[in-house]
């Protein structure tokens, strides 16, 4: 069968990192179509279509310890992109919770690798809400895949043959770069015997002393009052599903990026996009100031429709009072650049858009740290030495660097005279990795993950509350709200923040606290890998300070 799209190659460009030595890099997806639909209904991958597309993305590794992976997700339009939906992906075998280069799926020809799909719907049918590719020997190098093939079980997503095969019909590939972070013990705390980092944690009886996380179950407790008892597989108290850091999962190497939120803003209704931004008005920022002074980017265009708003990045403002897309998502537009003015809930609805979910405090601090022995005071690139950045370089670019990354441990903080040209605000992720860099001189976590300890302050479930001690883990569906006048919330209900009527969504952040550090934040020791003051603060405001970025749990 000849099949007739309108396709739309959603092209995610964010920077690779990896440890030891650490580089940043491109993602590249692209050649997006459709293709060997069968329309029957019934036998193996019955009303099933295959998503093709090319991916590629530089100095990708695996190794002994851990790997790096992208994980790709889909979303679909049938009524020629007025709305968007989460595309289910098909699983044959869901016996241990997952496929590995199911039947049917293609890895593609070049760079040898395996697709994992989690087996996320819990329906008799099953199905995966997107998957992840990653290298499958111990190598290193650029990852080239052509004529990737996954099967999109648009049966599952009430979508007829038709429509699978209609003009219009627009597909969009989405990916993420993540970070495999093995099952292993490792500590939580920084105390030397005599001191500890602001509220730290530590075990029960042994204050300043770290305490290392294991399958024994610990009492581990903070100054500012309470505790509960961690056993590395087994969760928390009265929570065996909380996500300890323990066991394994992958982490988003950089914060979450203004191109990405962008995207993500790009496929929401009116309503929902209104509720996911600050401004909808006319050659407005749409979240934050905007630069010069913050350099929050995204951008709403001179011409507002009465429909969907089509964002677009601007940090060199030369769209301004202009509709001249020939100006939109320049090459210095910025998309590269953490994103800041990020709500809880705002972090929240992009997990839940993507089928991640927020991460926990105990596993920021196993990124950082992985199963070293804690030094009292220490930054995520593993020393007590930090060094500021004041002179950007190639400013809004893919390649926005700055001249004090020669120094070993940069870190984009205000304390440290953080002032980039005649704008202040995040810089891009991995920022200071280059092709010859060290995990100190990039400022990277133990495993590869950047910008830990700065940039834009790290969201996570907190365990200092009781509605952060309840959070299940639960990874998110693609679908938002569509309540009215409550649209565009996740909708976990597990998650901090879900209203007490629940089919809101997440309204607010009861549970949730802030790691590491802002740009702009006062006081050096909150970039510190076990300090804790703001852990559990639990505000919902967006703040030129407040980013992210998110999790997902490994089942193999």
């Amino acid at each position: 069968m000849k099949i007739n799209i309108l396709l739309y190659a959603a092209l995610i460009l964010s920077l690779h990192i990896f440890s030891f030595p650490v580089y940043a890099n491109g993602l590249k997806i692209d050649s997006v179509s459709l293709t060997e639909q069968n329309s029957s209904d019934t036998g193996p991958h019955a009303n099933t279509i295959k998503v093709k597309f090319d991916i590629s993305w530089d100095n990708s590794w695996k190794d002994a310890e851990n790997y790096d992976a992208v994980w790709v997700f889909i979303k679909y339009s049938t009524d020629a992109g007025a709305t968007w939906h989460h595309a289910t992906l098909e699983t044959t075998d869901s016996s241990v919770g997952y496929d590995k280069n199911p039947a049917g799926y293609y890895q593609g020809s070049g760079t040898p690798v395996d697709i994992i799909v989690p087996d996320d719907n819990t329906t008799t049918a099953g199905g995966g809400y997107g998957c992840f590719i990653q290298r499958n020997e111990n190598s290193s190098g650029k990852t080239v895949l052509n004529d990737v093939r996954l099967v999109w079980d648009y049966g599952q997503d009430n979508v007829t043959d038709t429509d699978a095969d209609d003009l219009d019909t627009r597909i969009r590939v989405f990916g993420q770069e993540m970070v495999y972070i093995p099952e292993g013990a490792y500590y939580l705390g920084d105390g030397d015997g005599t001191g500890e980092s602001a509220d730290a944690f530590h075990q029960s009886g042994y204050d300043n002393l770290p305490v290392q996380i294991t399958t024994t179950a610990k009492t581990v407790t903070w100054d500012s009052g309470g505790s509960t008892s961690v056993d590395g597989d087994g969760g928390i108290t009265g929570n065996a599903s909380y996500p300890t850091g323990y066991t394994a999962f992958y982490l988003m190497k950089y914060e979450l990026s203004q191109g990405q939120y962008r995207d993500f803003l790009n496929t929401l209704t009116r309503a929902q996009q209104n509720t996911r931004t600050s401004s909808q008005s006319a050659d407005e920022w749409a979240i934050g100031g905007g630069p010069p002074t913050t350099r929050s980017c995204i951008r709403v265009p001179n011409t507002v429709p009465t429909g969907p708003i089509t964002f677009f990045c601007d940090m060199s403002d030369s769209a301004s009072g202009s509709d001249d897309q020939m100006n939109w998502n320049e090459y210095a537009d910025g998309e590269w650049a953490a994103l800041i003015w990020c709500s809880w809930m705002d972090l929240c609805a992009y997990g839940d858009w993507a089928g991640l979910r927020p991460m926990t405090e105990l596993e920021f601090e196993k990124a950082c740290r992985g199963p070293n022995q804690p030094i009292y005071t220490e930054f995520a690139w593993g020393t007590t030495t930090i060094n500021g950045t004041l002179t950007p370089t190639n400013e809004g670019q893919p390649d926005e660097s700055a001249t004090e990354v020669t120094s070993e441990t940069a870190c984009n903080h205000n304390n440290l005279g953080v002032y980039v040209s005649t704008a202040v605000g995040a810089l891009r992720g991995g920022f200071a990795a280059t092709s010859t860099s060290t995990r100190r001189l990039s400022g990277a976590g133990y495993y590869g993950n950047m910008e830990l300890s700065g940039n834009a302050w790290e969201r996570c479930v907190t365990l200092g509350n009781s509605t952060g001690r309840s959070f299940q883990g639960t990874h998110g569906d693609g679908v938002l709200t569509m309540t009215t006048s409550y649209e565009g919330n996740a909708t976990n209900t597990d998650w901090p923040g879900i209203d007490g009527t629940q089919a809101r969504g997440v309204t607010g952040a009861t549970g949730a606290g802030r790691r590491g550090c802002g740009w702009f934040s006062s006081g050096l020791p909150h970039a510190q890998v076990s300090e804790r003051s703001s852990a559990a603060i639990g505000d919902s405001v967006r703040d030129k300070e407040f980013g992210g970025r998110l999790a997902r749990t490994s089942d193999w």
